[in-house]
C-alpha cells in the first residue's frame, strides 16, 4: 500500500517544480490574503454561511472571496465588517527587490 502524503509535504514537494513555484508566487498576495479571509472567519468562529448572511450575499460569493477571487475592496469591507472587524489596507516594500 502507498504511504500517504500530507498536503504540506505535496505542496514542499510541487514547490520544486520550478514552473509551479513561479505560479505560486505570481499568485502569493491572492494566496495571502484568502488566507488571512479563513484565519479571521474561523477566529470569528463564524460559517460561510453565516459571513454570507451578514453581508447580504450567498455563501458561495463568500467561498469564492476565501478562495482569493475578490472583486472590489467595498466587497472586502463588507466582509470585514461583517466580523466584527475594519479593513486595513497597506503598501509594504517588496522584499523581492
Amino acid at each position: 500500500m502507498k504511504k500517504r502524503i500530507s498536503v504540506e509535504e505535496e505542496f514542499q514537494r510541487d514547490m520544486q517544480d520550478p514552473g509551479f513555484r513561479r505560479e505560486y508566487e505570481a499568485l502569493e498576495e491572492e494566496f495571502t490574503l484568502a488566507r488571512a479571509l479563513i484565519k479571521a472567519r474561523t477566529k470569528s468562529k463564524l460559517t460561510q454561511q453565516e459571513v454570507a448572511a451578514l453581508m447580504g450575499t450567498t455563501q458561495s460569493a463568500v467561498a469564492r472571496m476565501e478562495s482569493g477571487r475578490i472583486s472590489t475592496i467595498k466587497t472586502l469591507k463588507k466582509y470585514a465588517q461583517a466580523l466584527g472587524m475594519k479593513l486595513d489596507i497597506r503598501l509594504v516594500n517588496n522584499a523581492h527587490q
